[in-house]
C-alpha cells in the first residue's frame, strides 16, 4: 500500500523524525549532579557584576574570597576545613561582627540581620530605632572612633570577625593583636552606584544570607537600570554642582567620583568633568568659574536646624552669585534629619528616584515624596 503524504505533512513528517534522532544524543549527554549545580548557581549569583572591590570563585568546595589585592579569605562551613595557602579560612556563617562605618551597617539593615552587629564605632547621625535599642540595652558596644579603638570593648563585643575600612584613618593595629580576623569592606571605593550597594552580598556570603542578598540586590539592580533608562534619552540635561565652602576651601568630587556616575545616571551633567574620583579642594573663584551658570546645585550637610537660602548666603555671602542660588535650585539633603549615610548606599535605586524628580518630574509619578533630595525650600 501507498502512503501519500501531502507536501505540508510531509515537512512536519520529516521534522519529528529529526527531533527522534536527536533525542538518544542529548539523552547520552552527562548530566550535573545536584551539588554541583547549586554551587555553580551560587557562584555565578556571589560573583560581582559592578563591583570592583571583591572577586568570588569556588575551589574545591571552598568558597574563595579576594578582596582588593591584598586579602584573601576562604569561607569554609566547618572549623577542621583546610584554606588553599595565602587564604585567610573563615567559618560561616559568622555569628557576631563588628561594623566600623554607616555603609557596612546599611548592609545588615537591608538583610535585616542586625542580630549579627555586636558592636559599632558611635552612633552619630544613626536614626534605625532596632540599633538604638541594642546600644541602649548592651546588645552592641561602642568601641571608639578609629584610630582610637578600645580594645577591651572590643574583645567585649566578641567578634567572629570585624568588618573595617583600611584605607581610611585606621589605627587598627591596636585590634589586629588581639587575632581577630578582619575583613576590609571598600565599598566605599566603588565609582558605580550599584557597585556600592552590591557589597551587600559579600557581608551576605559571610552571614550566611547569599540568596537573600543576592534577591536584595537583584531588586536594587532591577530598579535603578530601569530608571536610568528613561533618563538616558532625554531632550534636556541640566548641569548640576555640588558641595559649599568649608574653612576656606570647596571639595569638587571628581568626574568619575560615584557622585558624579549618579547625576548623569538621573539624566544630568555635572560641571566637573575630568577622570578624577576622590577630587580636589579649590579655593572660591575657581569653583565659581566651574559651576557659577550650573542649572542645580545639591547640597548634603548636617545643619543645626532647617537650612536655608538664608543660611547658605551667611555662610558664604558670594553664594547668592550662582545661578541655582538665584533660581531656588538648589538640592538639599540634612543628614540631622535624614538616614542618609545609613541607608542609602544600599538605596541607589531611591538616591536616583529622588535626583529624576528633581532633573525630570515627568519621569516619576507626579505624587513621588522623596526620601533623601528634594528642592530647598
Amino acid at each position: 500500500m501507498t502512503v501519500n503524504i501531502k507536501p505540508i505533512t510531509k515537512r512536519l513528517f520529516v521534522a519529528c523524525m529529526a527531533c527522534m534522532a536527536l533525542l538518544p544524543l542529548t539523552s547520552c549527554q552527562p548530566k550535573k549532579s545536584k551539588a554541583a549545580s547549586d554551587a555553580e548557581t551560587a557562584d555565578s549569583l556571589a560573583a560581582p557584576r559592578y563591583a570592583k572591590g571583591y572577586q568570588v570563585k569556588d575551589s574545591a568546595g571552598v568558597r574563595l574570597v579576594d578582596i582588593g589585592d591584598d586579602y584573601h579569605f576562604a569561607l569554609v562551613s566547618q572549623q577542621d576545613a583546610t584554606a588553599p595557602e595565602g587564604y585567610t579560612k573563615v567559618v560561616v556563617p559568622i555569628r557576631s561582627t563588628i561594623c566600623m562605618t554607616a555603609l557596612q551597617l546599611s548592609n545588615f539593615t537591608a538583610l535585616d540581620a542586625h542580630d549579627i552587629v555586636k558592636g559599632l564605632t558611635g552612633t552619630k547621625n544613626l536614626f534605625n530605632k532596632d540599633i538604638l535599642q541594642r546600644v541602649k540595652d548592651g546588645r552592641i558596644v561602642k568601641i571608639g572612633m578609629e584610630g582610637n579603638f578600645d580594645t577591651e570593648m572590643v574583645l567585649a563585643a566578641n567578634p567572629d570577625v570585624i568588618f573595617i575600612s583600611p584605607f581610611k584613618r585606621g589605627g587598627y593595629d591596636a585590634i589586629r593583636e588581639t587575632g581577630i580576623t578582619l575583613v576590609p569592606h571598600l565599598g566605599y571605593k566603588e565609582l558605580d552606584p550599584l557597585g556600592q550597594a552590591e557589597w551587600v552580598k559579600l557581608v551576605g556570603m559571610f552571614i550566611g544570607k547569599e540568596r537573600e542578598a543576592c534577591r536584595v540586590f537583584a531588586g536594587i539592580e532591577q530598579r535603578y537600570n530601569e530608571l536610568k533608562a528613561k533618563t538616558q534619552h532625554v531632550g534636556n540635561r541640566p548641569t548640576v554642582t555640588s558641595g559649599e565652602m568649608h574653612y576656606g576651601t570647596w571639595h569638587a568630587v571628581g568626574g568619575r567620583n560615584y557622585l558624579a556616575q549618579i547625576f548623569r545616571d538621573a539624566g544630568a551633567d555635572y560641571v566637573v568633568n575630568d577622570d578624577e574620583t576622590a577630587g580636589e579642594n579649590l579655593e572660591f573663584e575657581k569653583m565659581y568659574a566651574l559651576a557659577a551658570h550650573a542649572d542645580y546645585w545639591r547640597i548634603l550637610n548636617s545643619y543645626p536646624g532647617d537650612f536655608s537660602y538664608d543660611a547658605l548666603k551667611s555662610s558664604e555671602p558670594r553664594n547668592e552669585l550662582f545661578k541655582a542660588f538665584k533660581e531656588r535650585k538648589v538640592i538639599y539633603c540634612n543628614m540631622k534629619q535624614t538616614p542618609y549615610y545609613e541607608i542609602s548606599p544600599v538605596q541607589p535605586d531611591v538616591l536616583l528616584k529622588d535626583l529624576v524628580a528633581i532633573f525630570h518630574p515627568e519621569l516619576v509619578e507626579a505624587d513621588y515624596q522623596p526620601t533623601f533630595y528634594r528642592l530647598l525650600q
